[in-house]
């Protein structure tokens, strides 16, 4: 195993890491503004790490070509990076234009003391 094959698998994991971090981040996050936070902001670290190493595990065997099928590889990462937050934003853009209010410890409170009521009686 040579030092290229060590740093394609730390980015790798680095960016399983990241995935998973989001993954989790969406699941716990309270509301629909909260969980855009993780998705757009830790799947777009992890997806550059990620294909990075994929770009500098496609360069093993070095010829044009390979070095081509690295530098699309870095232009997809490229678009991700403008088209993201465009994305996030339009999305929060809709959520509020559509009423969605976002989440509060208050309402939280209101909402157990509304269950635990139900539940007593």
């Amino acid at each position: 195993m040579n030092y290229m094959d060590m740093i394609v698998m730390f980015l790798m994991g680095v960016g399983f890491l990241f995935f998973l971090g989001g993954g989790i981040g969406i699941l716990r996050m309270p509301d629909f503004y909260s969980r855009l936070h993780p998705a757009g902001k830790l799947d777009t670290l992890a997806m550059l790490s990620m294909i990075l190493g994929l770009a500098l595990y496609n360069l093993h065997a070095f010829s044009l070509a390979t070095i081509l099928v690295s530098l699309k590889m870095l232009l997809i990462v490229f678009f991700v990076f403008l088209s993201s937050p465009t994305a996030t934003h339009s999305i929060v853009d809709a959520g509020m234009r559509a009423g969605l209010r976002p989440w509060t410890r208050d309402k939280a409170q209101e909402s157990m003391e509304k269950a635990t009521e139900e539940a007593l009686s």
